[in-house]
């Protein structure tokens, strides 16, 4: 909405250089790979085994009239099986848990969004404060050279006689006043663009090269679409996050319950078993069985329900994180629009007002050039004029910057709106 390619490109490298983004990436991977864990667990754990056994032991042999102690007899056992072991969900708990962890997936893609959400306000804003203070540096840096002449107009008239030095001396601290901002100026301006560098994940300084032309303050256009409130809330990221980990500990509320119930397990069991390795492809080698199981917990000294306790506290603490999410979220909407609105009309009071103080300036030269005012008007005008002039950019920027926290707080941007 800005039109400024420059930004637009320096946000497409920053969403892919930026390490708190790529952070928030490999927490998505994880969520997603902790899905599949809980989705695994609805199907039979399949194990395939192989094995041979040696056994020797003792034997008593007799014969007509003699018996032998101590003889050995060995033999070898060849095995071969599958194995597997099904947990049946009968209450729930595993499908609790699989709910759980879909939320948390969609939550981390909440926390993925909600950085990518901060990175492009951030630099969005760390560039228009770059423009700004740009802007601001070559209005120090114009009224420098204008004051630089009024202050030879004024030595001029000193050395004929026409005035006192004690115009000379208010021309100098004036001069001097305006020469001891720049510094300042040039600091935030390096400050701005390290920042930049910085959220594109690259060395401060890097973007010198880039970003020392200055630029127009990006314009902001004269409608923007914020939608209706409840959609803006629903665009949130923060709101999405805080819903599915809401969600999240609901299901994990589901699974300490289920565990208050029996569990339930088959098993099954194929394979084949001989006396040597060329008898288990023989009829009669095979081997097979199926079981099941139940299981409960009679007496746990109360550890179920201080589990299930536990996790529906933590679900009344994510309810109450959620609830607070969407106040706050309502607040910084609101914030950001009385903001907007209010910049805008105070950058037109203060257009109007920097016109008129350039004016009367310019008057106020002329008249003293003619003798007709005393050096304090000029003064006095001239640094009106400074003044309106350094806060007419600020506000140029703070509007943009205004209307960049409005998207921030809304979660993200829209399309201008059409007249119908």
């Amino acid at each position: 909405m800005l039109h400024d390619p420059l930004l637009s490109g320096l946000i497409a490298r920053a969403v892919a250089g930026n390490l708190d983004v790529a952070a928030a990436e490999a927490r998505v991977r994880e969520a997603r790979a902790e899905r599949k864990i809980a989705f695994g667990a609805f199907f039979p754990q399949v194990t395939a085994n192989a094995g041979v056994t040696h056994s020797s032991r003792g034997t008593a042999r007799s014969s007509p009239g003699s018996v032998t102690i101590g003889a050995r007899a060995k033999g070898d056992l060849y095995s071969a099986s599958i194995d597997a072991t099904w947990e049946i969900d009968v209450f729930g708990g595993l499908r609790r848990g699989l709910e759980a962890a879909d939320a948390t997936q969609e939550a981390r893609e909440a926390d993925l969004r909600d950085a990518l959400v901060s990175l492009v306000g951030e630099l969005a804003l760390s560039y228009v404060d770059l423009r700004a203070t740009q802007e601001r540096l070559r209005i120090a840096e114009a009224n420098l050279v204008s004051q630089t002449q009024t202050l030879d107009l004024t030595q001029w008239r000193a050395q004929a006689g026409l005035v006192t030095e004690l115009d000379v001396e208010q021309a100098k601290t004036q001069l001097a006043s305006t020469q001891a901002a720049i510094p300042t100026l040039r600091t935030a301006l390096a400050n701005a663009q390290n920042r930049i560098a910085v959220l594109l994940g690259e060395t401060p300084g890097s973007l010198a090269a880039e970003l020392d032309e200055p630029r127009p303050i990006p314009v902001t256009p004269v409608e923007v679409a914020v939608g209706v409130p409840g959609d803006a809330l629903a665009q949130r990221p923060d709101v999405r996050r805080a819903e599915r980990e809401l969600a999240a500990q609901t299901a994990e509320v589901g699974v300490a319950t289920a565990a208050a119930y029996p569990s339930l397990t088959g098993l099954g069991s194929i394979g084949l078993e001989a006396l040597s390795p060329g008898g288990l492809f023989r009829a009669g080698a095979a081997t097979g069985a199926l079981a099941g199981n139940a299981a409960q917990t009679l007496f746990s000294g109360g550890q179920v329900m201080g589990e299930i306790e536990a996790q529906d506290a933590l679900r009344l603490a994510a309810l109450a994180s959620y609830e607070s999410t969407v106040l706050a979220a309502l607040e910084e909407v609101e914030n950001a629009l009385v903001a907007y609105a209010q910049e805008q009309d105070r950058r037109s009071s203060l257009a109007e007002g920097a016109a008129a103080a350039a004016r009367a300036f310019t008057l106020a030269q002329d008249q003293y050039g003619s003798g007709l005012i005393d050096f304090t008007a000029v003064l006095d005008a001239q640094r009106s004029m400074l003044l309106l002039q350094d806060q007419l950019a600020e506000s140029e920027g703070q509007v943009t910057s205004n209307l960049i926290r409005l998207y921030k707080a809304l979660g993200g941007g829209w399309p201008v709106r059409q007249a119908s």
